[in-house]
């Protein structure tokens, strides 16, 4: 599987401009106006992993394939969106199909770069966003719950409907739900507030090891658990330079991880993610796989087939089919395992699949 993140914030915060960088491209038009980007762009992008190259080299695969992830550029939301204001709802609905928000935060000054409200407030704009989506919700949930719609809805659908509409009326986070109903079951409403979050302070070159003012201000309000300092000026020039240069002018500003590095990161652990490996001499490959997968559904990311007629997985830890340097050393040393259907796959797992077609 492969996950998609939309990068959303009012105009002119550094959307397109992060978009391109993070997937090294000029696909997004980046200009100094309101609502340059119109159609969302979309980039996919390899997810770096370390430990492909070392599985790829063992193994002596002829080819090595990273799992993918989606960025996908949404055009600026302003106030009154949900009613139609700027470009409106047609925005909104692109957020309804991706995974998780990236929120695009302006945490900078410029006279050159227009802003579309009279000052930088970075805990005002995120405000603007999550009311708009908020406001695009309770007017789904009410059309949706009208008596001549409410017969077409399951039980459990109304159940969530009818909790996100007291959690909107009653102010309270819709992210609630997220702990009292199954995550499919959510996803079906098609609720915007319960995706999962990021926030991105987007600073200057000055500000990007330490923060300034303005990030400091959000983090006291929205915690550092799933908030990120990113320079995407800086982003853009790191992507421009060749691998040593990088190293060494990451070094030179301070910074030890790429901002797309750090999203990834962010992204798995917000979105429950896992990784396993399939290794052989005619490919290494990483799999996306949501936390505590099953063997056989894991298996069904390859080809349904495969989950179909599961027999059983042959596993090995990462760690075990390193230091046994691969499959036949680590079967000789009781490394493998024989794994059934209701093994939970690991993060790291090595894994062959025996099935019937």
């Amino acid at each position: 599987m492969s996950f998609k993140c939309g990068i959303v914030g009012l105009p002119n915060v550094g959307k397109s401009t992060l978009f391109n960088a993070l997937t090294n491209s000029n696909k997004a038009q980046a200009a100094n106006f309101p609502f340059c980007t119109i159609d969302p762009n979309v980039g996919i992008v390899l997810v770096p992993d370390d430990r492909l190259e070392k599985l790829a080299k063992i193994s002596r695969s002829k080819k090595v394939i990273n799992t993918t992830i989606s960025f996908v550029d949404i055009a600026g939301l302003v106030k009154g969106a949900s009613k139609g204001e700027g470009l409106g709802n047609k925005f909104l609905s692109h957020i309804r199909e991706v995974d998780a928000i990236i929120h695009m935060i302006r945490c900078f000054d410029s006279d050159d770069i227009q802003n579309v409200n009279p000052n930088v407030d970075p805990v005002r704009d995120l405000e603007i966003i999550e009311t708009e989506m908020m406001l695009a919700d309770l007017e789904s949930i009410q059309k949706r719950l009208e008596k001549q719609n409410k017969k077409n809805i399951s039980d459990d659908q109304l159940e969530i409907l009818n909790t996100a509409l007291e959690c909107i009326n009653d102010n309270k986070d819709m992210s609630v739900l997220n702990s009292k109903f199954d995550l499919k079951k959510l996803n079906q409403t098609g609720l915007l507030s319960i995706k999962p979050k990021i926030f991105v302070c987007n600073v200057d070159e000055n500000s990007v090891q330490k923060g300034n003012e303005y990030t400091r201000n959000f983090t006291k309000k929205f915690g550092l658990e799933n908030t990120l300092i990113i320079s995407a000026d800086i982003e853009n020039q790191i992507n421009a330079l060749d691998l040593n240069e990088k190293k060494n002018y990451m070094k030179m500003i301070g910074i030890e991880e790429t901002g797309l590095n750090k999203l990834i990161s962010k992204g798995y652990k917000i979105l429950k993610l896992d990784t396993y490996f399939t290794s052989g001499p005619e490919e290494t490959r990483a799999w996306t796989i949501k936390k505590n997968c099953t063997a056989p559904k894991a298996a069904g990311e390859i080809h349904t087939d495969f989950e179909k007629g599961f027999i059983r997985a042959e596993t090995i830890s990462y760690k075990d089919f390193i230091e046994n340097e691969g499959w036949v050393n680590a079967k000789t040393n009781g490394k493998m395992r024989l794994e059934g259907k209701d093994y939970i796959v690991k993060d790291g797992d090595v894994l062959n699949f025996r099935f019937n077609t």
